[in-house]
């Protein structure tokens, strides 16, 4: 195990249209080759296991790195607590998407952002990242996915009818036991647009940057099949890491006082692929 340093970051918020704020951080590099956008997942937040660590690996590697809770993630101002209910369960991917375009337009007016930039994406932040990163305009210079969704569409035909009649699913969470509601927003989301601009698949097979897929085959939250399917859809742009027994969040818990050995070797494979990506000519 490795000891975690600790770095102070600069904290920010950008506030949205609907009332709603996104908060972050920027760990800044000293001379910095470049940016890199960190993306959390499902009931995930910036603060969670091994996000500032990598943040703050990859700014000793000379890459600015900004790690942010989406404003639908349901983290209050404490950045650690799911305080904003409501936000939580009108949540959508097109909402996370939209938070990603504004986080990109407020990191570019701070000139944190000049030119194009990396993105890495854990869980259902890695499905947010493949969408965002296929967009033709998208300026994303290197792609990293983790753990990644292959499509958006979590649930049985019998989960959304009962969602959809009671018009609330309850999620718990398992890190602090809580329940927390999602109303049918994430359900009309992905019925609406889940074959078209929320297709995973189809976004996968546009990405025209270097992308590194990372999965464990241990992981039972998203099985390692899906990683297999993106990087089918990909040939010769994607490289597959199939990390044998690894779980969903490479043995990383929270908070995070040490680092686990296959932490370490997936974080900094990943700095290593995002600073050769930003010094390719």
């Amino acid at each position: 195990m490795t000891e975690v340093s600790e770095q102070s970051p600069e904290a920010f918020e950008i506030p949205c249209k609907d009332g709603l704020t996104i908060r972050g951080e920027i760990y800044p590099a000293q001379s910095s080759l470049g940016t890199v956008i960190l993306c959390h997942g499902f009931k995930g937040f910036a603060h969670w296991g091994f996000f500032p660590y990598l943040a703050r690996t990859l700014a000793e590697n000379g890459l600015t790195a900004i790690t942010f809770d989406f404003s639908g993630s349901g983290i209050g101002r404490d950045r650690e607590s799911f305080t904003e209910h409501e936000a939580f369960a009108g949540n959508t991917l097109s909402r996370d998407l939209d938070d990603l375009e504004n986080l990109v337009e407020y990191a570019r007016r701070r000139k944190v952002i000049q030119g194009k930039f990396g993105l890495f994406g854990h869980s259902r932040g890695g499905g947010t990242a493949i969408l965002f990163a296929a967009a033709t305009d998208s300026e994303v210079s290197s792609l990293v996915t983790w753990a990644a969704i292959s499509y958006p569409n979590r649930w049985s035909s019998e989960a959304a009818l009962t969602w959809r009649r009671q018009g609330y699913a309850d999620v718990t969470n398992s890190r602090t036991g809580q329940v927390m509601r999602m109303g049918t927003d994430l359900l009309d989301d992905v019925e609406i647009h889940g074959k078209t601009k929320l297709n995973i698949e189809a976004a996968a097979a546009k990405i025209r940057v270097p992308w590194l897929i990372v999965h464990g085959t241990a992981d039972d939250t998203v099985p390692s099949s899906e990683a297999e399917r993106l990087h089918s859809l990909s040939p010769g742009v994607s490289t597959l890491r199939l990390i044998k027994g690894a779980n969903h969040g490479f043995d990383a818990r929270h908070p995070l006082s040490e680092i686990p050995p296959v932490l370490e070797k997936v974080a900094l494979e990943t700095v290593k692929f995002f600073v050769r990506n930003a010094t390719a000519k």
